[in-house]
């Protein structure tokens, strides 16, 4: 695949504190090296640290899918019951389809780790040919989250008409059907 048609796939950090510089971002650099330990795809990758709200959300993928063409848009933060966790509401207003079993699987997996996933409010969904997906913001869960629900993202995306990824075997199998 030439590298004029790589995949774009957009990283968008959700956080009040770190767009104010107030702390590093470590969400958004480790949702980009596990794309790039799993992807054997060339792909290149857009970055955004935005503000916590509904607004900058919706505003920020409506950029992203619309104007830059992102393939993928995966957020991280934002997420959670806290009053400026609004990733999901800006996500939603956005979106053309839900589709709500990435949220559920995403929830399944963080259970695994900890008993306060449940407390997450993760979904997924189509806007035109890109797929957003909302991540927690923590490393350890956003590693645990991709590797729950990445081996669906390649068939996804091709079924959307989105650009093509495919992974590496020995470290993310995606399922395509014959």
């Amino acid at each position: 695949m030439p590298i004029d048609t790589a995949v774009r796939i957009a990283i968008v950090t959700v956080s009040d504190r770190a767009s104010r510089g107030e702390y590093a971002d470590l969400g958004g650099p480790e949702v980009e090296a596990w794309l790039r330990y799993a992807i054997a795809s060339p792909f290149e990758t857009v970055r955004r640290l935005i503000p916590d709200g509904r607004d900058s959300v919706h505003t920020t993928l409506i950029s992203l899918c619309d104007e830059e063409k992102a393939d993928l848009v995966l957020t991280t933060g934002g997420t959670g019951p806290a009053p400026r966790d609004e990733t999901p509401d800006g996500t939603r207003a956005v979106l053309d389809r839900e589709l709500p079993g990435f949220g559920e699987l995403l929830r399944q997996a963080g259970l695994a780790q900890t008993p306060t996933a449940i407390l997450s409010r993760q979904i997924a969904g189509v806007r035109g040919s890109t797929l957003i997906v909302n991540l927690p913001g923590r490393p350890a869960s956003i590693r645990l989250s991709l590797n729950a629900v990445f081996p669906s993202i390649p068939y996804c995306l091709d079924l959307i008409g989105a650009g093509r990824i495919e992974t590496d075997p020995s470290r993310i199998v995606s399922f395509r059907p014959r």
